[in-house]
């Protein structure tokens, strides 16, 4: 295990080159962005001026060296709209993204086990179909359809919950709903099939003919095998949380690092675009590790040396 995670966190530096590359070269191709940084009426010499003293003049193999030679150094430049260093903006607001991903994804959770659990063991029954019908349409909506409506329901007409911002408890739970829902149709139908297979091996049926209860065949036989899909769609889904919720923070007004990267799109703000990817690919990439370790933890069958 030691030695498999020394090799995974080798992994790492060449996956980091290649998304540093793709993401320079992105903002490279999105032109100059000097034009926005200067006044309406500045002058061509002016621009010339700046650019040239950002090093933006240089070619392309060059100004990527500088930036690859800073990123390592966590040193991405500074926010022209902020004037603020651009890292140190970003992990300001990565705790609201964590927190608005860990609520969403308990809701899924909450949601997902028992309704998969229930659909799986009431086969072909209204119930199951309620259940896939409830899964289906829970992956059909979009998110920012479904945030609008939440809002226009619970904010708007009967003022149950906060419109937009963060503050209180009732200000995450309309955004996690929305983040969510899609969540727990997924898991839903992951932790049905995975169920419906797994009540018809050998081990469940020798367990029911030897008269122990259903709850414990269901959740001590059944289930616990079923939890390494479940975790893999949890951890994929977690690190798609924290980059995917973009929609989600801007239609809410959550003060996110996805609202951070729409307004720094907008503004082409690229110290603050390449210090948001890189953040979010080091949380993919520590999210899929997480995942190697607690299948390990699951089921001590599984060897990775």
């Amino acid at each position: 295990m030691k030695r498999y995670l020394i090799r995974r966190v080798l992994q790492v530096i060449p996956v980091l080159l290649i998304i540093s590359f793709i993401v320079f070269s992105l903002v490279f191709l999105a032109g100059n962005p000097v034009a926005l940084m200067l006044p309406e009426d500045a002058s061509q010499e002016q621009i010339a001026a700046l650019t040239e003293s950002m090093g933006l003049n240089e070619p392309f193999y060059v100004q990527y060296g500088i930036f690859l030679g800073n990123a390592i150094q966590g040193d991405f430049g500074t926010s022209y709209r902020y004037n603020q260093d651009a890292m140190s903006i970003v992990l300001e607001r990565l705790p609201q993204t964590f927190e608005l991903a860990a609520v969403s994804m308990l809701f899924a959770t909450i949601i997902a086990i028992p309704l998969g659990i229930w659909s799986a063991a009431k086969q072909n029954t209204v119930i199951d179909v309620f259940a896939t019908g409830a899964s289906v349409l829970g992956k059909a909506m979009p998110n920012f359809w479904l945030g609008i409506m939440l809002i226009l329901l619970f904010s708007v007409n009967l003022s149950i919950f906060p419109v937009s911002g963060r503050g209180s408890f009732m200000h995450i739970i309309l955004p996690a709903i929305t983040l969510g829902t899609a969540i727990a149709a997924e898991m839903t139908r992951l932790i049905r099939s995975n169920m419906i297979e797994v009540m018809q091996q050998d081990y469940v049926r020798t367990a029911k003919s030897k008269g122990q209860k259903d709850s414990i065949v269901t959740y001590r036989h059944a289930f616990k095998n079923c939890l390494i899909p479940v975790v893999t769609i949890m951890a994929l889904q977690t690190s798609s949380l924290i980059g995917g919720a973009l929609v989600t923070e801007v239609v809410f007004a959550w003060p996110g690092m996805g609202q951070l990267l729409v307004q720094a799109v907008n503004a082409r703000d690229m110290a603050i675009v390449q210090a948001c990817v890189f953040v979010i690919a080091v949380a993919v990439i520590l999210m899929n590790l997480l995942a190697d370790i607690v299948y390990r933890l699951i089921d001590p069958r599984i060897k990775y040396d």
